[in-house]
């Protein structure tokens, strides 16, 4: 299964979050200048866990990964997508930020080894690309994502530049602390409760619809201005009414008739005086 990746500002619609492979968008369009780059990924899952997945159900159900290609400075999302955590996603993943990006950014993630070959790919050999590691301290044995509910204490780090600027800075900060926002933000993402994506298309739009509102309409403390405005793609924060109309623009949301057999019929009951 193909990664799910945003798509231009124009694409933003209720018909297209419904697709087999839904594009919304949300990223910010092709940016040029010095920009640093954090790529990191979000677990979630979407229907059940891993390890209730069917054969047949292994594209659409259980794991589900958000990767997150972030601006160090700007705070902005510049792409995203859903899908397993494997090569073919990374790939897809930052091909897809290499449209949305004019020049040689600097390029800084974890030690998740797909993204070299991704970034050598996409950038090309001269790509700067530094690695950020942390060692845990060891508190159980379960290595999996969805089996850690509390996080372990980093023992020790290790930065390492794959490619490019020997000096560079590298960091994935900014991008870890935005996988805490999305998953504040969503209800999807909250740990051990019922409100899980069902859907995969469902889960796909809302992270768009996330992704959207972050750049374009929240206020972000530090740069007391929205991602978008700091990028200059926006003069002023977006209301949700104004991202409403966007979306509504593009693909208007037409009523649809229900079939007469799905049709409830309604009985009044004539009650007595009280």
């Amino acid at each position: 299964m193909k990664i799910v990746v945003a798509a231009p500002m124009s694409a933003l619609s209720t018909n297209t979050a419904s697709r087999s492979r839904p594009r919304s968008a949300s990223a910010a369009p092709a940016h040029s200048g010095s920009v640093r780059l954090e790529l990191d990924e979000l677990w979630s899952f979407v229907g059940k866990k891993q390890k209730n997945v069917q054969r047949h159900e292994i594209n659409a159900k259980g794991d589900q990964y958000v990767f997150i290609g972030m601006a160090g400075t700007q705070k902005a999302i510049i792409s995203w997508g859903v899908g397993k955590r494997n090569a073919e996603s990374t790939m897809d993943f930052l091909h897809d930020l290499r449209s949305r990006v004019i020049g040689q950014p600097e390029i800084s993630t974890d030690g998740f080894h797909p993204y070299r070959v991704a970034i050598r790919d996409a950038f090309g050999e001269n790509a700067s690309h530094g690695v950020i590691v942390k060692t845990y301290s060891v508190t159980h044995l379960v290595k999996e994502a969805q089996g850690r509910y509390s996080p372990a204490a980093v023992v020790a780090v290790s930065r390492d530049v794959v490619s490019g600027d020997p000096d560079q800075y590298v960091s994935t900060s900014y991008v870890e602390r935005q996988n805490l926002s999305l998953r504040m933000a969503s209800r999807r993402f909250t740990r051990l409760t019922n409100g899980f994506s069902k859907k995969l298309d469902n889960h796909v739009a809302a992270v768009a619809l996330y992704v959207a509102h972050y750049n374009l309409c929240r206020t972000h403390e530090a740069l007391r201005a929205t991602p978008a405005k700091a990028l200059g793609i926006a003069e002023r924060p977006w209301s949700i009414a104004q991202l409403v109309d966007a979306a509504l623009s593009v693909a208007p949301a037409l009523p649809t008739v229900t079939p007469p057999d799905r049709r409830r019929k309604f009985v009044v009951i004539q009650g007595g005086k009280l």
